[in-house]
């Protein structure tokens, strides 16, 4: 007889749990070898063959659609996997020169070198996200941002950035285990976000219009659903978004 295992030590030895198993149930992406009478599913050896597969992808941090897809066609996994090394070297190149230009300015520091202000901030690139804050939703609310900021202390900065780490990680869980973006779990999560871009905004609260737009970003701007996991779990939240902002903003 051909080997089985529960669903339950299956989550325990992958570290997914059976929430997220049968998530990738529901889109087709693994299907258990069968179903008992009481709802238990079970994985045998070619399932989880498969499951290994759909791991290692993930580490390479393909999002689901692609692994699907992937999956179903060998030339097309070769293509996923030659388009995901690519943008891990581009973004490789970026980091190492970023690296260069902050080892640059720690060595001039140390040595009492005078630097100019564009010399000390080399390492970092915070104009791409102000020109875009200020294209779409306008001088103000980049202003309001970078006030805010400023008026921090150390470990205040340190904690709102956790802050935004924690709630970007909540959603793209809730995203991943195919939590019903209705429901009042992610319903509250949403307004937890809501709250969190407001605070970022300098207490400026997003309208409807403004809210729905950020929804479309997430989707519409791989970097934003590379932060999700992928394209899949941004249109996720997205749908989310849209249920809260009909809920409490009127549309």
């Amino acid at each position: 007889m051909t080997q089985e295992w529960p669903i339950r030590e299956v989550a325990r030895a992958t570290g997914l749990t059976s929430r997220t198993l049968r998530h990738y149930e529901q889109i087709g992406l693994l299907t258990p070898s069968r179903v008992a009478d009481n709802g238990y599913r079970f994985y045998g050896e070619a399932e989880m063959s498969r499951l290994y597969r759909i791991l290692s992808l993930r580490a390479l941090e393909l999002p689901l659609a692609a692994i699907r897809t992937a999956l179903a066609d060998e030339a097309t996994l070769t293509e996923a996997i030659e388009s995901h090394l690519t943008f891990l070297e581009e973004r490789r190149e970026r980091t190492n020169q970023q690296i260069r230009a902050v080892r640059q300015t720690l060595d001039a520091v140390k040595k009492g070198h005078t630097m100019s202000i564009e010399d000390v901030f080399a390492g970092f690139d915070n104009s791409q996200y102000e020109s875009e804050v200020r294209e779409r939703w306008g001088d103000e609310a980049w202003e309001r941002s970078a006030e805010r900021r400023a008026r921090m202390s150390e470990d205040e900065r340190r904690a709102d950035d956790a802050r935004s780490l924690d709630i970007n990680a909540a959603l793209r869980e809730a995203a991943s285990a195919g939590t019903d973006p209705a429901g009042m779990e992610f319903q509250e999560l949403v307004a937890a976000h809501h709250r969190w871009v407001a605070d970022h905004w300098g207490g400026r609260m997003p309208d409807a219009t403004a809210y729905a737009g950020l929804a479309d970003m997430y989707v519409a701007d791989a970097r934003f659903a590379a932060t999700y996991d992928g394209q899949e779990n941004a249109e996720r939240i997205r749908e989310a978004m849209k249920v809260w902002i009909g809920a409490h903003l009127g549309e």
